[in-house]
């Protein structure tokens, strides 16, 4: 056996208590703290970010495609249903998913109260698990073969304000030339906690807004692209662009909510502050738990170079024991933290309050390579930091050690 690996394992089996022996611990507990916090710190940020963007996508497909026209207000030029994008192999690679969709204002109006709201009108084409993740009460809308669906499904801000629950009937009052009214039904209610969409949108039938607008079959207000891997979204964007007709218009759902994804990225920066902040802790009290070793030791060291060891076996010595406190430091440090994300994901233990927060519950996501990359980082930087205090070794001289004892 290596004399190295022999002497530093009896150095840990040594039974007798000392004062690095309590260091030994509150470095393992240092650094099992660190790796447990930056796992719970990302599994709940990017849950966040996660449950944030996916409320974000029930409204919006990652990329909208309409007509070019310099009118803001909510009425939009028909356009044809994916005109350009049909027989596109190069995007439909890239593409998970599209559904058509038009938008109308109108006012919601029951006996005692009245208010405005935008109806996006959908077809059966839709991602609907995207809304239903949303719903608090109901179900999605049934669509029917022959007309347009009756059922309409309304936020739970507007439920509130107009007293009304699932299978009532409103009256919803179209704003055109001339104005029409249609009776529909409370088929669902959902709720995302983003007040700019729950206090405007409703859901209904695409052949509803079709009727009202005389517009055939073959045109909608617009389409929503989803692309497979949003990472590449303005990639994909660039490629659609290109492949447009030059009458059309596109824009990027992290351009049409720029605030909302600006604060989710500068999220992710102060994410990294705080590793930085945790691992110069761990690493500080690394440090100071082998300085205290190797002073503890000075006299054992001084009398391994009496018999010939070099700077380099003894440096090992400390170095294994170093490995020893980081390894013991990850384990715990992952069975804490994987244990809570596991906790919260399953039983929602930690309650938020939605109308802060935007979501009931303190979310988790599992990225496996978030967590990979935080236990490498981690055992990375402070195993190289491990060799700092390891230079006072080779200055040790050995008849001044053995005097210290």
């Amino acid at each position: 056996m290596n004399a190295s690996i022999f002497i530093a394992r009896r150095i840990r089996e040594n039974k007798e208590k000392s004062f690095s022996s309590t260091v030994v611990k509150i470095a393992v507990t240092s650094i099992a703290i660190a790796i447990a916090v930056l796992i719970i710190a990302f599994a709940i940020l990017q849950g966040f970010k996660d449950n944030i963007q996916n409320k974000l996508f029930s409204f919006s497909g990652h990329i909208q495609v309409n007509k070019l026209d310099d009118n803001e207000s909510y009425v939009e030029n028909p356009v044809p249903v994916r005109s350009f994008i049909e027989g596109n192999k190069s995007l439909n690679k890239e593409i998970s998913h599209i559904q058509a969709y038009a938008t109308k204002a109108g006012l919601l109006k029951t006996e005692e109260e009245v208010t405005g709201v935008l109806l996006k009108g959908v077809d059966h084409n839709v991602d609907s698990n995207k809304i239903k993740q949303n719903l608090v009460a109901g179900n999605f809308i049934k669509f029917e073969d022959s007309t347009f669906s009756k059922e309409i499904i309304i936020s739970d801000n507007v439920s509130k304000k107009l007293k009304l629950k699932v299978n009532d009937v409103v009256w919803m009052y179209f704003i055109q030339n001339p104005p029409r009214y249609r009776k529909l039904k409370v088929a669902g209610i959902y709720q995302t906690g983003l007040e700019e969409f729950d206090d405007l949108y409703i859901f209904g039938d695409l052949k509803l807004i079709r009727q009202l607008n005389n517009w055939p079959d073959s045109l909608v207000g617009g389409y929503e692209i989803y692309v497979k891997d949003f990472s590449q979204l303005k990639k994909t964007a660039y490629k659609i662009r290109d492949a447009m007709d030059y009458d059309m218009s596109l824009m990027m759902i992290t351009d049409k909510y720029l605030q909302i994804f600006d604060w989710l990225h500068l999220l992710n920066r102060n994410a990294y502050i705080f590793m930085v902040l945790i691992l110069f802790v761990a690493c500080f009290n690394m440090v100071s738990t082998i300085l205290i070793m190797v002073m503890e030791r000075t006299n054992m060291i001084g009398v391994l170079k009496a018999l010939g060891a070099t700077d380099d076996q003894v440096r090992k010595i400390f170095l294994f024991n170093g490995f020893n406190i980081i390894v013991r430091g990850v384990f715990w440090g992952n069975l804490v933290g994987l244990g809570f994300c596991v906790i919260q994901y399953y039983f929602h233990i930690i309650p938020l309050d939605a109308a802060n927060y935007y979501m009931n519950h303190v979310p988790i996501k599992w990225d496996w390579t978030a967590i990979l990359l935080v236990n490498l980082i981690c055992f990375i930087t402070v195993t190289i930091i491990l060799f700092i205090p390891l230079v006072i070794i080779p200055r040790i001289r050995p008849i001044n050690a053995i005097k210290f004892k």
